[in-house]
């Protein structure tokens, strides 16, 4: 059974501050199984699915089950959704979920129209995306150019990473009704290619494209999972090289883990002022890492800050996303990978804990330095103590 709770009646128990970084954490919906993806629609409705085939949604302070579908096992399962751009209009949501068929494993792309909660007219878009107990990619969103993207992994086949006929190990872009769009690099949906399994896909706020990816640990190399700035027609290099091992052709990550696992999956960049620390950096979960990367860029896409919040605190962490809210993350400790803490599976919301309207920009960044290890937890408590004394902030 759902536990669900509502938006501003939170009891204390459930949720938790961090005063030092300016922040609270609240439970919206616990006793979940594997949450995989959430999409949030302008009327207040959260749709988000379960990879173990259900989609669902919360109204109005409860949650209903709206489509639950036999899927196939493994990493597989119910996985990516997407509302479409234009969904106060045409409620068209989209779906992507592993199916088994006689020959074996395989993942589609699914339309559907939504009325009154009901899913409805389903139309296929892509189908025999291949699959397997692992690597099926997963992620779907739109991009700012209205497009359709789609994360597809290798099948545990790495040669259909090269194969720019397979749409398996790739980024897919396609029409909103499954067409290829004209501008497309290849005659196909293929938009990049020599992916191994890419999980998050976010657009910063001038249209570039980045991609989260597993790494090869335990195949033939440690680790070395990325983080890709994506480029139209470009191969990032699967099977072939990895890390910062380079050949003529392929392109680099922009930020890789070495011999660390992360596990990296759902990504977001962050762009508001309700949490200002927050404002303009990228966001990546990491499920091995169990953490949220933090990470700032320069203007030529180098790495100008990378640090890790929240690390082995709420165990497997499957997706980040931007709300209209706050930080939204959800766990993933029910996966077969983790410990599962107390009621989980979880889906969570990062929101400001302190009212920074009106203060100045050095009270904005006290958070920040704390985070980026310039002052000491001690240090920032302090801070916030006095300036609440002042009235210069005051705690939501």
């Amino acid at each position: 059974m759902f536990t669900l709770v509502v938006f501003g009646m939170i009891p204390l128990a459930f949720g938790e501050s961090y005063p030092e970084m300016g922040i609270k954490i609240d439970v919206v919906v616990d006793n979940l199984k594997v949450p995989w993806a959430i999409d949030f629609a302008s009327d207040g409705r959260v749709f988000f699915t379960e990879r173990v085939g259900n989609v669902n949604v919360i109204q109005n302070g409860e949650v209903n089950q709206i489509m639950s579908l036999g899927v196939g096992g493994g990493e597989g399962g119910m996985l990516g959704i997407a509302l479409d751009p234009n969904f106060d209009e045409n409620h068209y949501i989209y779906v992507y979920y592993t199916y088994n068929e006689f020959l074996g494993i395989k993942n589609k792309l699914v339309q559907y129209s939504e009325s009154n909660n009901i899913l409805t007219e389903e139309k296929i878009l892509i189908e025999g995306i291949p699959g397997a107990p692992y690597h099926d990619g997963g992620r779907i969103k739109f991009g700012p150019d209205g497009m359709l993207y789609v994360t597809t992994g290798d099948a545990v086949e790495p040669d259909l990473s090269q194969d720019v006929n397979s749409v398996a190990g790739k980024i897919l872009r396609i029409n909103s009704d499954g067409t290829i769009p004209d501008d497309n690099p290849f005659d196909s949906a293929v938009y990049s290619m020599g992916h191994r399994n890419p999980q998050g896909i976010a657009w910063d706020e001038s249209g570039n494209l980045i991609a989260t990816e597993h790494g090869p640990s335990g195949w033939i190399g440690v680790a070395h999972d990325e983080i890709n700035l994506i480029v139209p027609g470009a191969n990032y290099g699967w099977p072939h090289v990895f890390g910062d091992q380079t050949q003529d052709g392929l392109t680099n990550p922009i930020l890789h883990s070495g011999d660390d696992i992360w596990a990296p999956s759902g990504s977001t960049f962050y762009y508001g002022k309700e949490i200002p620390m927050f404002d303009g950096k990228y966001f990546s979960s990491a499920l091995r890492g169990q953490h949220i990367h933090m990470i700032e860029f320069d203007e030529n896409y180098g790495v100008s800050y990378h640090g890790e919040l929240l690390s082995g605190e709420f165990g497997r962490i499957r997706d980040v996303t931007q709300g209209p809210d706050g930080l939204y993350f959800m766990t993933s400790n029910q996966d077969g990978r983790g410990n599962p803490n107390l009621h989980d599976d979880k889906i969570l919301r990062i929101s400001p804990l302190y009212n920074y309207e009106d203060s100045p920009a050095w009270v904005q960044n006290i958070s920040e330095w704390y985070m980026k290890g310039q002052i000491t937890k001690q240090e920032s408590l302090d801070a916030h103590s006095y300036l609440i004394e002042r009235g210069t902030i005051s705690q939501n």
